[in-house]
């Protein structure tokens, strides 16, 4: 384990995570664990709520229910630790070792809280510990997380995996579909009278095999893709926000794009009519970031929670901001923000206290912002430059694990492969504009070329996101 050091590793001692011990406080119940030989003192709250092993044992009346000391057989001591360790909000990072305990804990216990963070932390170096573990202790969740990563870097793993992997875990991984690089244009709808087969109003796919683009779906009639707010969210694409027709009239309604089923629906759109905002889909909701709206820029937030299809606000952005750059890494929401002048911020909102936190600021001499992605730990923020170059981008790296930034060397040159749009999947960033499509590999903090393929053959601003496609859908756009 990376970080706060292991009470674990000493025997017959107390070990107390929590709880509010000033004099005068209410007292509040807890419970004492004992694994192997270490005792940990723990909120019964915090436990119930986090593990349903805890909660089924307290609606079960059993005795156990009623003791002060209860005794876990069959878990070390150390993935206890970390179990209670995440329980209680910290971002730990885990060695191989912790990863086997941290996976038995999190089955045995039920703990979704620790289950989502090992989901988060599958990389690389990781997924085939992360994929067979999961598959032994039958951790659903991590299983299939870790099977779609190593699907989608199949290719450079390919040996790695059959060296490692029983045969049913290879055919597991091999029956998936990689996440495809999609991309959309910008469309403005003029009316129902429009030809329905507009090329502007397709959605496409990056065919990698074949090197070409084919049409995945059209987008509806009333939708627009101009100055919208586009994002993925538990494998459907939304689309909210934007303007449409010759007098640029805000879409006040969202639309929804199920690739499983392929189909389109309509969702109510936020209170507050916008365009040219900020969009990010996390753990059921989808984030509208500020925007425009009748000339005015806002710093309104508003959040929709997909199940019931309400919205409502959330706290403001510090500054109004229009278009700002934004991404999501481990379940964490970022946006960075451009002004003063020559400075960039970097801020989180933490849903938990609905508030945005100032992470970090940089001042570089600039003139603005194009987008910012998120790879493991690392946030990449992409700017024109230098000396106003728009045919060139520069990059700074920040390390959330450090709080250090890092320049990139060299510059991105945006005739081959621009940087205004940019996805991660595994350890690669794809990149486009009309003229070629480019597959950077992350490497440390240097970003390689590694491959160049067909350009998205659309003009103006393009939206770029991954969607995991049925083999049927791949077959009939293949038709």
């Amino acid at each position: 384990m990376s970080s706060h050091g292991s009470e674990s590793e000493n025997n017959n001692r107390d070990v107390d995570l929590g709880g509010d011990c000033r004099p005068g406080s209410p007292a509040t119940a807890r419970l004492t664990v004992v694994v192997e030989d270490t005792r940990f003192s723990e909120e019964k709250t915090l436990l119930v709520q986090s593990c349903d092993y805890f909660g089924a044992l307290y609606r079960s009346g059993m005795r156990e229910c009623r003791q002060e000391e209860i005794h876990l057989q069959c878990l070390h001591a150390r993935g206890f630790f970390i179990t209670l360790a995440v329980m209680r909000g910290e971002a730990l990072g885990l060695d191989a070792d912790d990863i086997v305990e941290a996976i038995q804990c999190a089955a045995f216990l039920q703990a979704s809280p620790l289950t989502r963070h090992l989901v988060d932390l599958v990389d690389s170096d990781n997924c085939l510990l992360m994929f067979h573990t999961a598959a032994t202790f039958g951790l659903l969740e991590l299983y299939h997380a870790a099977a779609l990563y190593i699907r989608n870097m199949y290719a450079d793993i390919e040996v790695e995996v059959r060296q490692t992997l029983p045969s049913e875990l290879i055919s597991f991984v091999e029956s998936l579909t990689p996440s495809a690089f999609v991309a959309v244009g910008a469309h403005v709808t003029c009316g129902t009278s429009e030809n329905i087969h507009a090329a502007s109003r397709t959605v496409c796919y990056l065919d990698e095999t074949g090197n070409t683009w084919k049409t995945l779906t059209d987008l509806p009639l009333e939708a627009s893709t101009s100055m919208a707010g586009v994002t993925v969210l538990d494998n459907k694409l939304y689309v909210v926000g934007g303007v449409r027709g010759l007098h640029k009239d805000v879409v006040d309604t969202c639309f929804c794009y199920d690739v499983e089923k392929n189909i389109w629906t309509e969702l109510a759109g936020p209170g507050q009519p916008r365009f040219n905002l900020g969009l990010i889909g996390q753990n059921g909701h989808l984030y509208a970031i500020g925007g425009e709206y009748e000339r005015i820029v806002m710093s309104s937030v508003e959040i929709l929670d997909v199940q019931t299809g309400r919205w409502r606000f959330a706290a403001h952005l510090p500054r109004p901001a229009a278009g700002a750059a934004c991404t999501k890494v481990t379940r964490r929401i970022f946006v960075c923000l451009w002004r003063p002048m020559e400075t960039t911020e970097i801020h989180e909102y933490v849903p938990s206290t609905d508030e945005w936190r100032l992470v970090t600021s940089l001042i570089r001499r600039q003139s603005y912002g194009h987008c910012m992605v998120g790879h493991r730990d690392d946030l990449y923020v992409m700017r024109n430059g230098p000396s106003d170059d728009f045919l060139r981008c520069v990059m700074d790296c920040y390390n959330l694990s450090t709080g250090q930034w890092t320049s990139l060397p060299g510059h991105f040159a945006n005739s081959k492969g621009s940087l205004f749009t940019a996805v991660v999947r595994c350890d690669s960033v794809f990149t486009l504009n009309r003229s070629a499509t480019l597959e950077y590999v992350v490497h440390g903090k240097t970003w390689k070329p590694r491959r160049q393929m067909k350009g998205f053959p659309r003009s103006g601003s393009v939206w770029t996101f991954l969607l995991r496609l049925p083999m049927v859908q791949i077959h009939s756009t293949n038709d």
